[in-house]
Protein backbone atom coordinates (compact mmCIF):
# COMPACT_ATOMS: atom_id res chain seq x y z
CA UNK A 1 0.00 0.00 0.00
CA UNK A 2 1.46 3.37 -0.96
CA UNK A 3 0.67 6.12 1.57
CA UNK A 4 -1.48 9.05 0.98
CA UNK A 5 0.28 12.95 0.90
CA UNK A 6 -0.60 15.65 0.28
CA UNK A 7 1.52 18.21 -2.00
CA UNK A 8 2.63 21.49 -0.59
CA UNK A 9 1.51 22.53 -3.93
CA UNK A 10 -2.06 21.82 -3.00
CA UNK A 11 -1.85 23.82 -0.20
CA UNK A 12 -4.84 26.71 -0.69
CA UNK A 13 -3.28 30.49 -0.60
CA UNK A 14 -5.20 33.27 0.97
CA UNK A 15 -4.51 36.65 -0.65
CA UNK A 16 -4.21 39.04 1.37
CA UNK A 17 -3.50 41.74 -1.03
CA UNK A 18 -6.03 45.07 -0.59
CA UNK A 19 -7.48 45.49 -3.97
CA UNK A 20 -7.29 48.88 -4.29
CA UNK A 21 -8.67 49.40 -7.62
CA UNK A 22 -11.77 47.30 -7.20
CA UNK A 23 -12.76 49.51 -3.95
CA UNK A 24 -12.64 52.62 -5.90
CA UNK A 25 -14.76 50.80 -8.47
CA UNK A 26 -17.11 49.64 -5.38
CA UNK A 27 -17.32 53.25 -4.05
CA UNK A 28 -17.76 54.73 -7.55
CA UNK A 29 -20.57 52.45 -8.45
CA UNK A 30 -22.41 53.39 -4.76
CA UNK A 31 -21.20 57.16 -5.44
CA UNK A 32 -24.90 58.04 -5.23
CA UNK A 33 -25.05 56.39 -1.35
CA UNK A 34 -21.82 58.45 -0.35
CA UNK A 35 -23.38 61.64 -1.85
CA UNK A 36 -26.87 60.95 -0.81
CA UNK A 37 -25.52 60.80 3.26
CA UNK A 38 -23.30 63.15 2.76
CA UNK A 39 -26.03 65.40 1.43
CA UNK A 40 -28.46 63.88 4.38
CA UNK A 41 -26.19 64.62 7.67
CA UNK A 42 -25.24 68.39 5.92
CA UNK A 43 -28.64 68.78 5.77
CA UNK A 44 -29.72 67.95 9.32
CA UNK A 45 -26.54 69.65 10.62
CA UNK A 46 -27.46 72.86 8.96
CA UNK A 47 -31.68 72.81 10.56
CA UNK A 48 -29.98 72.01 14.25
CA UNK A 49 -27.74 74.72 13.45
CA UNK A 50 -30.74 77.19 13.17
CA UNK A 51 -32.35 75.57 16.19
CA UNK A 52 -29.78 75.31 18.83
CA UNK A 53 -28.94 78.39 21.00
CA UNK A 54 -26.28 81.06 19.32
CA UNK A 55 -23.53 82.60 21.13
CA UNK A 56 -21.93 85.81 20.48
CA UNK A 57 -19.30 87.13 22.63
CA UNK A 58 -18.42 91.23 22.94
CA UNK A 59 -15.32 91.58 24.16
CA UNK A 60 -13.85 94.92 26.52
CA UNK A 61 -10.13 95.96 27.50
CA UNK A 62 -9.74 98.14 30.22
CA UNK A 63 -6.84 100.14 32.14
CA UNK A 64 -6.69 102.50 34.57
CA UNK A 65 -9.00 105.82 34.51
CA UNK A 66 -7.89 109.63 33.80
CA UNK A 67 -7.84 111.89 37.06
CA UNK A 68 -10.91 113.86 34.97
CA UNK A 69 -12.43 110.30 35.32
CA UNK A 70 -12.40 110.12 38.50
CA UNK A 71 -14.06 113.42 39.29
CA UNK A 72 -14.31 114.78 42.53
CA UNK A 73 -13.29 111.44 44.47
CA UNK A 74 -9.89 112.40 42.91
CA UNK A 75 -9.45 115.80 44.94
CA UNK A 76 -11.83 114.46 48.15
CA UNK A 77 -8.94 111.64 48.50
CA UNK A 78 -5.73 113.87 47.51
CA UNK A 79 -6.95 115.90 50.30
CA UNK A 80 -7.11 112.86 53.31
CA UNK A 81 -3.41 111.77 51.31
CA UNK A 82 -2.32 115.63 52.18
CA UNK A 83 -3.78 115.97 55.72
CA UNK A 84 -1.75 112.24 56.63
CA UNK A 85 1.60 113.53 55.32
CA UNK A 86 0.78 116.58 57.67
CA UNK A 87 0.52 114.77 60.46
CA UNK A 88 2.34 112.05 59.80
CA UNK A 89 5.53 112.65 57.70
CA UNK A 90 6.40 108.91 57.56
CA UNK A 91 3.78 107.66 55.78
CA UNK A 92 5.09 104.91 53.18
CA UNK A 93 6.25 107.16 49.71
CA UNK A 94 5.42 103.90 47.88
CA UNK A 95 1.84 103.99 48.23
CA UNK A 96 -0.10 103.55 45.44
CA UNK A 97 -1.85 106.29 42.85
CA UNK A 98 -5.29 107.70 43.42
CA UNK A 99 -6.04 105.99 40.07
CA UNK A 100 -4.21 102.75 40.77
CA UNK A 101 -6.25 102.23 43.83
CA UNK A 102 -9.37 103.04 41.81
CA UNK A 103 -8.91 100.78 39.25
CA UNK A 104 -8.20 97.97 41.36
CA UNK A 105 -10.76 98.51 43.22
CA UNK A 106 -12.78 97.98 39.82
CA UNK A 107 -10.99 94.95 38.94
CA UNK A 108 -11.92 93.71 41.94
CA UNK A 109 -15.47 94.47 41.13
CA UNK A 110 -15.04 93.32 38.03
CA UNK A 111 -14.14 89.97 38.30
CA UNK A 112 -16.11 89.27 41.25
CA UNK A 113 -18.61 86.35 41.26
CA UNK A 114 -21.38 88.50 43.55
CA UNK A 115 -21.06 91.26 40.82
CA UNK A 116 -21.89 89.08 37.87
CA UNK A 117 -24.68 87.62 40.23
CA UNK A 118 -26.23 90.76 41.18
CA UNK A 119 -25.88 91.86 37.41
CA UNK A 120 -27.48 89.54 35.86
CA UNK A 121 -30.23 89.48 39.07
CA UNK A 122 -31.32 93.14 38.10
CA UNK A 123 -31.34 92.51 34.81
CA UNK A 124 -34.00 91.94 31.88
CA UNK A 125 -32.45 89.52 29.74
CA UNK A 126 -32.33 87.09 32.76
CA UNK A 127 -35.56 88.33 33.82
CA UNK A 128 -37.33 87.32 30.15
CA UNK A 129 -35.78 83.44 30.43
CA UNK A 130 -37.00 82.85 33.90
CA UNK A 131 -39.27 79.61 33.37
CA UNK A 132 -40.58 80.27 37.17
CA UNK A 133 -38.90 77.14 38.47
CA UNK A 134 -36.61 77.84 41.13
CA UNK A 135 -34.12 74.43 39.73
CA UNK A 136 -34.67 75.93 36.21
CA UNK A 137 -33.47 79.36 37.37
CA UNK A 138 -31.08 78.53 39.36
CA UNK A 139 -29.03 76.55 36.84
CA UNK A 140 -29.71 79.11 34.04
CA UNK A 141 -28.29 82.19 36.97
CA UNK A 142 -25.43 80.15 36.79
CA UNK A 143 -24.84 79.69 33.52
CA UNK A 144 -25.26 83.54 32.79
CA UNK A 145 -22.62 84.05 35.64
CA UNK A 146 -20.46 81.93 33.64
CA UNK A 147 -20.85 83.28 30.21
CA UNK A 148 -18.52 86.59 32.20
CA UNK A 149 -14.89 86.17 31.79
CA UNK A 150 -12.75 88.23 32.85
CA UNK A 151 -9.19 87.91 32.29
CA UNK A 152 -6.27 89.65 34.40
CA UNK A 153 -3.63 91.44 33.27
CA UNK A 154 -0.21 89.50 32.61
CA UNK A 155 3.12 91.07 31.97
CA UNK A 156 4.26 88.08 29.99
CA UNK A 157 1.33 86.97 27.87
CA UNK A 158 -1.63 89.68 27.80
CA UNK A 159 -0.75 93.69 28.61
CA UNK A 160 -4.31 94.85 29.60
CA UNK A 161 -7.34 93.41 31.40
CA UNK A 162 -10.08 92.35 29.33
CA UNK A 163 -13.66 90.92 30.20
CA UNK A 164 -16.23 88.59 27.70
CA UNK A 165 -19.92 88.21 27.82
CA UNK A 166 -21.59 85.90 25.81
CA UNK A 167 -25.28 86.06 24.49
CA UNK A 168 -27.75 84.53 22.40
CA UNK A 169 -27.65 87.63 19.98
CA UNK A 170 -24.75 90.19 18.71
CA UNK A 171 -26.73 93.25 19.84
CA UNK A 172 -27.29 91.52 23.32
CA UNK A 173 -23.86 90.81 23.69
CA UNK A 174 -22.61 94.29 23.10
CA UNK A 175 -25.01 96.11 25.39
CA UNK A 176 -24.80 93.84 28.09
CA UNK A 177 -21.04 93.70 28.26
CA UNK A 178 -21.61 97.99 28.24
CA UNK A 179 -24.27 97.59 31.06
CA UNK A 180 -21.78 95.09 32.87
CA UNK A 181 -18.24 97.28 32.65
CA UNK A 182 -20.80 100.51 33.75
CA UNK A 183 -22.25 98.30 36.95
CA UNK A 184 -18.84 97.20 38.05
CA UNK A 185 -17.49 100.66 38.03
CA UNK A 186 -20.75 101.95 40.30
CA UNK A 187 -20.33 99.25 42.88
CA UNK A 188 -16.54 99.94 42.79
CA UNK A 189 -17.39 103.86 43.23
CA UNK A 190 -19.78 102.86 46.08
CA UNK A 191 -17.11 100.75 47.64
CA UNK A 192 -14.25 103.72 47.21
CA UNK A 193 -17.31 106.21 48.64
CA UNK A 194 -17.35 104.48 51.46
CA UNK A 195 -13.99 104.39 52.33
CA UNK A 196 -13.59 107.98 51.60
CA UNK A 197 -16.34 108.82 54.62
CA UNK A 198 -15.10 106.57 57.02
CA UNK A 199 -11.42 107.91 56.40
CA UNK A 200 -12.94 111.67 56.48
CA UNK A 201 -14.94 110.64 59.89
CA UNK A 202 -11.35 108.80 61.31
CA UNK A 203 -9.29 112.14 60.45
CA UNK A 204 -12.22 114.49 61.80
CA UNK A 205 -12.14 112.59 65.28
CA UNK A 206 -8.39 112.59 65.55
CA UNK A 207 -8.23 116.41 64.45
CA UNK A 208 -10.95 117.44 67.16
CA UNK A 209 -8.56 115.17 69.57
CA UNK A 210 -5.42 117.39 68.38
CA UNK A 211 -6.95 120.60 68.44
CA UNK A 212 -8.75 119.59 72.30
CA UNK A 213 -5.24 118.13 73.13
CA UNK A 214 -3.77 121.52 72.04
CA UNK A 215 -6.60 123.67 73.70
CA UNK A 216 -5.60 121.71 77.66
CA UNK A 217 -2.33 122.33 77.06
CA UNK A 218 -2.48 125.81 76.28
CA UNK A 219 -4.93 126.39 79.15
CA UNK A 220 -2.44 124.69 81.59
CA UNK A 221 0.07 126.90 80.87
CA UNK A 222 -2.27 130.22 80.98
CA UNK A 223 -3.77 129.44 84.09
CA UNK A 224 0.27 128.12 85.84
CA UNK A 225 1.33 131.24 84.23
CA UNK A 226 -1.63 133.36 85.74
CA UNK A 227 -1.21 131.74 88.88
CA UNK A 228 2.57 132.67 89.27
CA UNK A 229 1.90 136.50 88.15
CA UNK A 230 -0.60 136.56 91.51
CA UNK A 231 1.13 135.21 93.80
CA UNK A 232 4.05 137.29 93.05
CA UNK A 233 1.95 140.57 93.08
CA UNK A 234 0.44 139.13 96.43
CA UNK A 235 4.34 139.39 97.94
CA UNK A 236 4.84 142.79 95.93
CA UNK A 237 1.69 143.97 98.12
CA UNK A 238 2.68 142.78 101.09
CA UNK A 239 6.48 143.78 101.06
CA UNK A 240 5.50 147.53 99.72
CA UNK A 241 7.62 147.23 96.93
CA UNK A 242 6.25 150.17 94.26
CA UNK A 243 9.23 150.16 92.04
CA UNK A 244 11.13 147.27 89.86
CA UNK A 245 14.01 146.17 92.30
CA UNK A 246 16.16 144.23 89.79
CA UNK A 247 18.14 145.33 86.45
CA UNK A 248 16.99 141.46 84.96
CA UNK A 249 14.58 141.56 82.22
CA UNK A 250 11.39 139.32 83.38
CA UNK A 251 11.46 136.85 81.10
CA UNK A 252 14.77 135.88 82.67
CA UNK A 253 13.61 136.21 86.23
CA UNK A 254 13.11 133.24 87.41
CA UNK A 255 9.13 132.40 89.21
CA UNK A 256 10.02 132.98 92.73
CA UNK A 257 11.33 136.47 92.27
CA UNK A 258 8.58 138.08 89.93
CA UNK A 259 7.61 139.82 93.01
CA UNK A 260 10.85 141.99 92.63
CA UNK A 261 9.26 143.83 89.57
CA UNK A 262 6.64 145.49 91.57
CA UNK A 263 3.31 146.44 91.60
CA UNK A 264 2.78 148.44 88.96
CA UNK A 265 4.06 146.04 86.66
CA UNK A 266 3.30 143.38 88.02
CA UNK A 267 -0.39 144.50 87.54
CA UNK A 268 0.01 145.08 84.16
CA UNK A 269 1.08 141.99 83.23
CA UNK A 270 -1.36 140.59 85.19
CA UNK A 271 -4.30 142.66 83.57
CA UNK A 272 -2.79 141.77 79.69
CA UNK A 273 -2.79 137.88 80.66
CA UNK A 274 -6.44 138.12 81.86
CA UNK A 275 -7.32 140.56 78.60
CA UNK A 276 -5.16 137.97 76.44
CA UNK A 277 -6.02 134.29 77.34
CA UNK A 278 -4.45 131.43 76.76
CA UNK A 279 -1.21 131.79 73.81
CA UNK A 280 -1.59 129.38 71.30
CA UNK A 281 0.91 128.82 68.37
CA UNK A 282 0.75 128.54 64.45
CA UNK A 283 -0.25 124.86 64.32
CA UNK A 284 -3.31 125.19 66.54
CA UNK A 285 -4.67 127.85 64.12
CA UNK A 286 -3.67 125.71 61.04
CA UNK A 287 -5.70 122.32 62.61
CA UNK A 288 -8.50 124.70 64.01
CA UNK A 289 -9.20 125.88 60.10
CA UNK A 290 -8.12 122.15 59.03
CA UNK A 291 -11.01 121.17 61.82
CA UNK A 292 -13.59 123.51 60.09
CA UNK A 293 -12.88 122.00 56.56
CA UNK A 294 -13.40 118.12 57.93
CA UNK A 295 -16.67 119.08 59.63
CA UNK A 296 -18.14 120.01 56.32
CA UNK A 297 -17.93 116.66 55.26
CA UNK A 298 -16.95 115.11 51.89
CA UNK A 299 -18.58 115.81 48.60
CA UNK A 300 -18.89 112.53 47.14
CA UNK A 301 -19.18 111.91 43.76
CA UNK A 302 -21.61 108.46 43.28
CA UNK A 303 -20.81 109.25 39.22
CA UNK A 304 -17.37 108.79 38.78
CA UNK A 305 -15.67 106.30 36.48
CA UNK A 306 -13.09 104.22 37.53
CA UNK A 307 -11.71 102.53 34.34
CA UNK A 308 -10.76 103.69 30.79
CA UNK A 309 -11.79 101.69 27.95
CA UNK A 310 -8.78 100.55 25.24
CA UNK A 311 -10.74 98.34 23.36
CA UNK A 312 -14.75 100.01 23.77
CA UNK A 313 -17.36 96.90 23.58
CA UNK A 314 -19.16 96.35 19.95
CA UNK A 315 -20.99 93.94 18.32
CA UNK A 316 -19.67 90.92 17.19
CA UNK A 317 -19.28 90.44 13.16
CA UNK A 318 -18.97 86.79 13.91
CA UNK A 319 -20.55 83.84 16.03
CA UNK A 320 -18.80 81.82 18.22
CA UNK A 321 -21.30 79.03 18.25
CA UNK A 322 -22.73 76.80 16.32
CA UNK A 323 -19.86 77.06 13.11
CA UNK A 324 -22.21 76.67 10.77
CA UNK A 325 -19.89 76.33 8.01
CA UNK A 326 -17.84 73.72 10.55
CA UNK A 327 -20.87 71.96 10.95
CA UNK A 328 -21.80 71.53 7.32
CA UNK A 329 -18.22 70.16 6.67
CA UNK A 330 -17.71 67.90 9.62
CA UNK A 331 -21.49 65.87 9.34
CA UNK A 332 -20.84 66.40 5.34
CA UNK A 333 -17.78 64.35 5.99
CA UNK A 334 -19.61 62.05 8.09
CA UNK A 335 -22.05 61.45 5.93
CA UNK A 336 -19.72 60.60 3.11
CA UNK A 337 -18.23 58.02 5.31
CA UNK A 338 -21.68 56.31 5.98
CA UNK A 339 -22.38 56.45 2.94
CA UNK A 340 -19.02 54.52 1.55
CA UNK A 341 -19.87 52.06 4.43
CA UNK A 342 -23.20 51.43 2.78
CA UNK A 343 -21.54 50.80 -0.99
CA UNK A 344 -18.69 48.58 0.19
CA UNK A 345 -21.55 46.27 2.32
CA UNK A 346 -23.87 46.19 -0.88
CA UNK A 347 -21.12 45.51 -3.19
CA UNK A 348 -21.15 41.96 -5.07
CA UNK A 349 -19.77 39.35 -3.89
CA UNK A 350 -17.73 36.58 -6.12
Amino acid sequence: MIPETTSEKNTPVVDTELDIRGLCCTLWRGKKWIIGFAVLFAAVALVVSYLVKQEWSATAITDRPTVNSLGGYYSQQQFLRNLDVRAMPTVPVDQPGIADEAYNEFIMQLAAYDTRRDFWLQSDYYKQRQEGDARADAVLLDELISNIQFTPRDDKKVLNDSVKLTAETAPDSNRLLRQYVAFASHRAAQHLNEEIQGAWAARTTSMKAQVKRQEAVADAVYQRELRTVQHALKIAEQQGISRTQTDTPAEQLPDSDLFLLGKPMLKARLEGLQASGPTFDLSYDQNRAMLATLNVGPTIDAKFQAYRYLRTPEEPVKRDSPRRVFWLIMWGSIGALVGAGVALARRPRS
